[in-house]
């Protein structure tokens, strides 16, 4: 059964920083695709960063340069490292596993993930 849980959400001031974590459990986590994804109040759930575990990561334009996804194999952990926060990163965060071993369509898009974590709530204030 696959398991994902997040940690690491809080509140924080505009240009703060933040690193959240998500241990992912029940199946073999090099095999697949990782991401983060976030959905503010009102808004579609969108595609923050994506990794792999070959191969350069994928950053939505919006956090390019202050976001840096990671992932350690050997203890089954994403990462997202989130430097100069902005009131507009403001959303719940999730986990995701890619829905199949190995493959990968659009490493930013909700369709091609179909495991998801509770998720972590990120509020930055002005």
């Amino acid at each position: 059964q696959v398991q994902l849980v997040e940690s690491g959400g809080g509140s924080v001031q505009t240009g703060g920083s933040l690193r959240l974590s998500c241990a992912a459990s029940g199946y073999p986590y090099s095999a697949y695709w990782m991401a983060w994804f976030r959905q503010a109040p009102g808004k579609e759930r969108e595609g923050v960063a994506s990794i792999y575990s070959a191969g350069a990561p994928y950053y939505a334009d919006s956090v390019k340069g202050r976001f840096t996804i990671s992932r350690d194999s050997a203890k089954n952990m994403l990462y997202l490292q989130m430097n100069s926060l902005k009131p507009e990163d403001t959303a719940m965060y999730y986990c995701a596993r890619a829905r199949y071993a190995n493959w990968m369509r659009d490493p930013l898009s909700a369709i091609d993930f179909d495991s998801w974590g509770q998720g972590t709530q990120v509020t930055v204030s002005s």
